[in-house]
């Protein structure tokens, strides 16, 4: 019996090995598509967080103390977008835009059933990291750290079009094309976006993601000029997409295309 008792344990301790101990998701879940599923919004939330609060919060510690520069902020946004899409790109795509996320769904890279909850989870995170800095810091109307039109609500849009076309056309480059070197997209996005922000910061503040400038509008009450940050980066990223897929597509046939794998690292500040 003694012996009966110790090859059962040795064997529940076997399978137990095998199977791998089951984390948290496991245990409330019992689907792994709504694990996934779940990770990939959690993902979501958390690396736009830190995108707008690393972001937004050097701008406003700039505003406030001057202590970071013009040029400051332009890499820290860089910076932040590599780094969160090293960090979980690999789960989610990394998008922290939904321009991105309306592009990609267009295109039929995530699905049409993910999109709203990676729409949800990008507001939700971008919302909660300016809560975050408006507690941290005091806020005004000359320290606000969200988007504006400097000039005319014109050439914002044309600069919002413009960079979102160029982040876009970059991001389809390197998550979506073998001939690319897919493990240096974090640093092609995140360099894009510091790009960028050099040239259209100073006219339209350099949004290319419509939850970055959502999110700091909803807690902080400034409205104006928002609808350029929604429209002018959803357009200049499905017409950067579009750009890039007349490149990607020639001499490939349509089924090469169908039914791909989700993006590598997809990442937007």
């Amino acid at each position: 019996m003694a012996n009966n008792k110790r090859e059962i344990i040795q064997d529940d301790e076997t399978s137990s090995v095998e199977e791998g101990n089951p984390n948290i998701m496991q245990l409330c879940c019992s689907s792994n598509q709504t694990i996934t599923l779940i990770q990939k919004v959690i993902a979501e939330i958390i690396g736009t967080y830190f995108v707008v609060f690393a972001g937004c919060g050097a701008v406003a510690v700039n505003k406030i103390y001057g202590s970071v520069t013009f040029p400051g902020v332009c890499i820290t946004w860089g910076l932040i977008v590599m780094v969160m899409c090293y960090s979980v790109g690999h789960i989610s795509g990394g998008h922290f835009n939904p321009a991105v996320t309306i592009t990609w769904t267009l295109f039929r890279r995530i699905s049409i059933k993910e999109a709203p909850l990676y729409i949800f989870a990008q507001l939700l995170g971008a919302t909660l990291a300016s809560g975050t800095l408006s507690m941290m810091f005091d806020i005004s109307t000359k320290t606000y750290f969200g988007t504006v039109p400097v000039g005319s609500n014109g050439q914002s849009l044309v600069a919002e079009i413009i960079t979102s076309f160029l982040l876009m056309f970059v991001i389809s480059a390197v998550s979506t094309d073998e001939r690319a070197v897919n493990d240096l997209a974090g640093v092609a996005v995140g360099m894009t976006i510091m790009l960028n922000m050099f040239i259209a910061g100073p006219v339209s503040g350099g949004s290319m993601n419509p939850a970055r400038s959502i999110g700091p509008a909803l807690v902080v009450h400034v409205y104006k000029g928002l609808w350029i940050y929604v429209v002018g980066p959803i357009v200049g990223a499905i017409a950067g997409a579009i750009a890039y897929n007349l490149l990607r597509s020639v001499g490939k046939p349509n089924s090469e295309f169908a039914g791909e794998e989700p993006l590598r690292n997809i990442i937007v500040g």
